[in-house]
């Protein structure tokens, strides 16, 4: 965990081109080093589940920089609210760990300050990376990457499929009351969860430009390739494959009684899984339209406040302390998530097949946005899928209303 004076002195342009941003004007006399020795700790907020993943690794930045790090936990149901509230009356922490898709309302807000992360940034996945930039600016260190997979039982169904008909058929062979399951809100319905099913028909919700981001302007949920996916939404749910009265807790349920062969889930639940005694594996989502089935990748970070105090050593704390793998081992120890640096995930892939599997089809996922129009996306996204699993309306209908319900929602 020890950060060599080499590397403290090649981050020192580093610093110092992030203090210029911060400020917006030229920077003062005072060195990375002094700022530093002035002794004004980082206040950091962290959910309760991390916050003992980095205890050993604020104490090591203290010895060797002389400054506290308060690791303060607080309620992440509403966290990204109290910071984009307190931050500008200056109440707010130092960093913050958050999930990726809240930065565009972060960067609207004006509440995180981009971090140049030099060559740290070669050391992780590159959707990570992807995931923590915001038009043209690095503004996180990531930490972790999520996203579902197919759970299967394999007493069940020994074997994989490669495509969701064969899953579902499979399924119905096995004898149980599910051929299939998957948790859907009864009251919005779960497009994340749904995702992957969706882009296998070549559907997405807005267009990426050519470096990956989103572009706001073009919503592209409506097209034909969506349309298709709401007729397969409505043929599934009047054939009983999806079920909008089973929410995740009964999905789970049903599951871990061996009521079903498949569970689209994420690594969240793989811990009650295992104590179930179930023998399983970890598949790829299989493709439903034909295409690949891409689902949502989440990545986890740590965001430097724009109105940081001390932003000199909140920056060398995050980029140089929380992106070893001494660090991001202790993070994913503490959260079972993937990790988002290479060497680490690496580390945890040998170690556990689990973290293997769920990593490699979260390469071939896509973060979820992170603009701020992804607010007016998910209400009449859910349920248009909700209403077609009921075998309500025209697909059509239901699934072009929808995109240009959410388009006028954006224009304001």
């Amino acid at each position: 965990m020890k950060v060599t004076s080499r590397k403290l002195f090649a981050s020192a342009a580093l610093f110092t081109a992030s203090a210029i941003a911060l400020s917006g004007c030229a920077p003062s006399a005072s060195t990375p080093a002094e700022s530093e020795a002035s002794g004004e700790p980082i206040t950091v907020w962290v959910d309760i589940e991390r916050q003992p993943a980095l205890e050993a690794v604020a104490a090591s930045f203290t010895d060797e920089t002389g400054i506290p790090v308060d690791l303060v936990t607080r309620d992440f149901a509403t966290v990204d609210q109290d910071f984009i509230s307190q931050v500008p009356t200056g109440e707010g922490p130092d960093v913050i760990v958050s999930p990726h898709d809240k930065l565009g309302a972060y960067v609207a807000a004006g509440v995180v300050a981009p971090v140049e992360l030099g060559d740290v940034a070669d050391q992780f996945a590159d959707t990570a990376i992807q995931a923590m930039t915001y038009d043209g600016a690095t503004y996180g260190v990531p930490y972790s990457i999520e996203n579902v997979a197919l759970v299967r039982n394999t007493a069940l169904v020994p074997d994989a499929q490669t495509t969701f008909d064969a899953a579902i058929a499979a399924g119905r062979a096995a004898g149980t009351q599910y051929p299939f399951l998957v948790g859907l809100s009864p009251e919005q319905g779960d497009p994340y969860h749904l995702y992957p099913l969706q882009t296998s028909f070549g559907s997405e919700v807005f267009a990426q430009n050519a470096d990956g981001s989103y572009d706001p302007s073009q919503l592209v949920l409506g097209d034909e390739n969506g349309v298709r996916f709401a007729d397969a939404l409505k043929t599934w749910g009047a054939e009983g494959i999806l079920n909008p009265n089973i929410d995740s807790d009964k999905a789970k349920e049903f599951f871990l009684a061996g009521q079903s062969p498949y569970y689209l889930t994420g690594p969240w639940n793989v811990p009650d899984i295992k104590a179930a005694g179930i023998d399983y594996a970890i598949d790829p989502i299989p493709s439903a339209g034909g295409e690949a089935a891409r689902p949502f990748v989440g990545v986890n970070g740590f965001f430097l406040s724009s109105k940081s105090t001390n932003a000199l050593a909140a920056t060398n704390f995050i980029v140089n302390y929380l992106s070893t793998e001494d660090a991001q081992m202790s993070l994913y120890e503490a959260g079972g998530r993937p990790p988002a640096l290479l060497s680490a995930y690496d580390k945890a892939a040998a170690e556990d097949p689990d973290i293997a599997a769920f990593g490699q089809i979260g390469q071939d996922g896509v973060p979820m946005p992170a603009i701020p129009e992804m607010g007016s996306v998910w209400a009449d996204w859910g349920n248009a899928e909700l209403a077609l699993i009921r075998g309500e309306g025209d697909p059509a209908q239901v699934w072009t209303t929808a995109a240009s319900n959410i388009t006028a929602k954006i224009a304001g």
